[in-house]
């Protein structure tokens, strides 16, 4: 059997919703990080509600993905890569899918614990999702952390594994999600 060429890409709006979902992400995860560190004052207080609103367009956003991933198939992985490379894959995405889910589903349980309300936008009040409770806030908060960096690790290791498929193996995986780059084929 002769190795399959795939230069198919992944749909527009795919590869849109990944991009948009990656940046925002990453800005949510530095202002998170910044506010950690900031003393209570106004600024603190508004910086955590953008960072609030950020988490819930993220979690929006890939709700709306994830419909989308069940409708669209993504294209087939070449069967030059390993069986064990493309289960790692499919184990990778899975654990991204849900933790784009649940870090955001955590930050809510982790305000709404700790008596502060979800405002979208300012305007929109979120339900809250428990009962105030200070002691389970304080495990909530702990527990948004760990999945933060859960997500951050496997980010890193998504985005090795990207750059790894292009640069050593010289593959189309890359190319499938980037739209500046042409195929090599």
């Amino acid at each position: 059997m002769t190795p399959q060429t795939h230069n198919t890409r992944y749909t527009g709006t795919a590869i849109s919703l990944h991009w948009l979902i990656a940046l925002a992400i990453f800005a949510n995860l530095a202002l998170g990080f910044y506010v950690s560190d900031l003393p209570f004052s106004p600024q603190r207080i508004r910086l955590i509600s953008y960072h609030k609103w950020m988490g819930v367009t993220i979690f929006l956003f890939a709700v709306i993905r994830a419909f989308w991933r069940l409708t669209h198939k993504p294209p087939a992985l070449p069967d030059s890569i390993p069986r064990w490379q493309q289960m790692a894959s499919a184990a990778a995405h899975g654990l991204l899918y849900l933790l784009i889910v649940i870090v955001p589903l955590s930050g809510w349980f982790y305000s709404s614990a700790a008596g502060v309300p979800v405002m979208y936008f300012g305007v929109i009040r979120l339900p809250d999702l428990i009962g105030a409770d200070k002691a389970l806030a304080a495990n909530l908060k702990e527990l948004h952390e760990a999945l933060n960096f859960i997500l951050i690790a496997v980010v890193i290791l998504h985005v090795l594994a990207a750059l790894k498929h292009h640069f050593m193996d010289r593959d189309e995986i890359l190319v499938r999600m980037l739209p500046f780059l042409k195929s090599r084929s």
